[in-house]
């Protein structure tokens, strides 16, 4: 039989060829979903996990010690963890109490930490620094050296007076003058340093004492005398209770040839008396006035001669000083020109009303010797006739304003 070898040779042509490589093709779809998936699989893992976690609740073993203690201390009840909502709380973080409607006070008593306030005022004046700066300290010097001493005034640590400081100009015999228990007093410049140490000076409190001398004597109008040490292009120099004194040339009864009273005394009074800028100018002229002052009295009559009309009044040659006549203290009447009342160069009759020494100063009134208001302006010349006889009316009352003061 004839055989159909047409399948056989297509058989063996197949079996001499190769088959196709098979390629994988990777769609980025696919590998989204699949990571997708993945991560999916992942969380539901961790939250059954964290359900698990959270469902079981801690055990918690209790004796009768801790029973007691807990039955004791309400505040901890509060916080039991075992007896709080298991679902409420995160076991994996820890427990905010700002969630819960619990009230979390303390309350801080004095009495909590023993507190005396008695003890602590006690402890704080004792470490109380001693010696402010200006304050004046009575002291024991305790021990001397070359550069200065130490003065005992009560504190931790004494105070030290440097050699400068121990007294006005220079000191010669200073281990002589100072001895180890002399009492004295101090005035404090510089307060403690680190050692609890403060700087004192005795000159300083001396200066002190000077200018409080020099500015009541200013005050009362007093008169001093001075030695004349020195002179400079402006005038002359003198000592003042250990203070520098300035008595200007236009302040010298004579200040031609000034250079000439170095050596001498003169007699002055205070023009200006500064202790903050520390300035002490004297006046020889003002000394002559105050002296003058000085004997004359509230209520006296005097006569002098009108020196100048200025708008606010009159000032009056008192034979070597001046008065004042004050517009307010003219006429009890109402007036126009001051110049119709008085002129320059015209004697007038008025009454002393004001005194003051410290800046020679004299007040005059002649409102007080009329009778009847404008009478000056009316009348002037019976006023000035009878003003001796009127000035004994009112003589009683500078006499109760004197004692008033």
């Amino acid at each position: 039989m004839g055989v159909n070898n047409k399948n056989t040779q297509d058989d063996i042509q197949l079996k001499g060829k190769k088959k196709p490589l098979q390629v994988l093709h990777i769609s980025k779809k696919d590998t989204q979903k699949k990571s997708q998936l993945i991560d999916n699989d992942r969380t539901n893992s961790h939250e059954e996990i964290k359900k698990e976690n959270i469902a079981i609740k801690p055990q918690i073993i209790k004796n009768d010690s801790v029973k007691e203690f807990d039955d004791s201390n309400e505040f901890t009840k509060d916080f039991d963890i075992s007896k709080q909502d298991s679902t409420k709380y995160d076991l994996n973080r820890p427990l905010n109490f700002t969630e819960q409607n619990t009230d979390f006070q303390l309350e801080r008593t004095v009495d909590d930490y023993d507190f005396d306030e008695s003890a602590f005022l006690e402890a704080l004046n004792a470490n109380e620094p001693i010696g402010a700066t200006g304050e004046t300290i009575s002291g024991k010097v305790i021990a001397i050296e070359s550069d200065g001493l130490y003065v005992d005034i009560g504190g931790k640590a004494p105070g030290y007076m440097p050699k400068k400081e121990c007294g006005l100009g220079v000191i010669t015999n200073f281990k002589e003058k100072f001895s180890i228990g002399l009492e004295m007093e101090v005035l404090v410049i510089k307060e403690q340093n680190a050692d609890g140490m403060v700087t004192v000076s005795a000159r300083a409190l001396i200066l002190r004492q000077s200018w409080e001398k020099v500015s009541s004597a200013a005050q009362n109008g007093e008169l001093i005398n001075v030695l004349i040490n020195g002179f400079n292009r402006g005038g002359l120099t003198c000592d003042v209770d250990g203070l520098r004194g300035f008595i200007p040339r236009s302040q010298l009864e004579d200040g031609q040839d000034y250079q000439s009273f170095v050596g001498k005394t003169l007699k002055v009074a205070f023009l200006e008396v500064n202790p903050e800028s520390r300035k002490l100018v004297l006046s020889e002229k003002k000394a002559s006035i105050v002296s003058k002052l000085t004997s004359l009295e509230l209520g006296q009559l005097i006569e002098g001669e009108v020196l100048a009309v200025k708008p606010y009044g009159f000032f009056i040659d008192l034979g070597g000083a001046s008065g004042l006549l004050h517009q307010s203290s003219l006429t009890n009447g109402s007036i126009r020109s001051l110049r119709e009342v008085f002129r320059e160069g015209e004697m007038i009759k008025a009454l002393i009303s004001e005194i003051d020494l410290e800046k020679g100063r004299i007040g005059l009134n002649t409102a007080l010797l009329e009778n009847s208001a404008g009478e000056l302006i009316i009348d002037k010349q019976k006023v000035m006739q009878e003003a001796p006889e009127r000035a004994l009316k009112t003589k009683a009352l500078f006499d109760k304003k004197e004692q008033d003061k």
